[in-house]
């Protein structure tokens, strides 16, 4: 057997949605893969500043984060960039001209900026933590970079939006809707480089539609049971749901936590 990457996306794959917390079995199969001699990674949409604290406290020394912008290797930050800026600064400006409340980060990390209240009048307090920086004056057209976009349009307004997939974007909560870095696949191959693997030797988990981006036929796609539709559609094997130790199984199944190396 060849030495694999693990790469292991966070929310609804290796927690439990109920309770936010890992889930036992699946940290287990990670402990056991690096005994093993396997590279294993993180690989979230979260930003940097969200996931830091889940990669340190379960002890990952990788993790692709941001969307794929964040490179983590070997325990330290390599790479952490913003999304393109001149479509983000467009698809600002057009939810303004729309009416749409719009909320922008600048850097990685909490703080979200706006112009007026109009995002919080609409959408309400957003579902994290988050420090409102409000300034009437606040143009992104006087930054250097954005990392995210949060507008608060209603889903069935969308098509309204019509510089919406110009960004990768999602909608986690109902009120609004969020532009991020959608390229897991890309950080992927960006940590290959660093740690010398080949996609060939790929494994990925996932359960959402964000995760479509990184299941590349390259690598080898493992959709958990609680998965969406399109992306069990789109794997190489289905697993039990994540709470039913389905990654723990799939890795014993796969005979992925012996030590025999080609």
């Amino acid at each position: 057997m060849d030495r694999k990457f693990f790469f292991f996306d966070i929310d609804g794959t290796l927690t439990d949605d109920a309770t936010k917390e890992i889930v036992p079995s699946a940290l287990e199969a990670v402990v056991k893969l690096q005994q093993a001699g396997h590279f294993v990674s993180l690989a979230t949409g979260r930003a940097n500043y969200k996931a830091e604290g889940f990669r340190e406290k379960h002890g990952f020394r990788n993790m692709v984060c941001n969307g794929g912008h964040g490179i983590y290797f070997d325990g330290k930050l390599r790479e952490n960039g913003p999304i393109d800026y001149e479509k983000a600064l467009a698809l600002y400006r057009q939810a303004l001209e729309l009416g749409y409340g719009v909320l922008a980060a600048i850097d990685d990390s909490e703080k979200v900026y706006a112009n007026s209240f109009r995002f919080y009048e609409t959408a309400g307090i957003r579902r994290e933590p988050t420090a409102y920086m409000i300034d009437e004056r606040f143009d992104p057209a006087n930054v250097d970079s954005i990392y995210k976009l949060y507008v608060a349009i209603p889903r069935e307004e969308e098509h309204l939006l019509t510089l919406k997939d110009t960004l990768g974007h999602l909608r986690y909560q109902e009120e609004y809707l969020m532009f991020q870095a959608d390229e897991k696949r890309d950080g992927i191959l960006k940590m290959l480089r660093y740690a010398g693997g080949n996609p060939e030797d790929v494994v990925v988990f996932g359960d959402d539609y964000n995760d479509l981006c990184m299941f590349d036929e390259r690598f080898y796609r493992i959709a958990m049971g609680n998965a969406c539709e399109a992306l069990k559609e789109k794997a190489d094997f289905v697993a039990e749901r994540n709470v039913d130790d389905g990654i723990y199984k799939a890795c014993e199944s796969h005979g992925w936590f012996e030590e025999e190396f080609a």
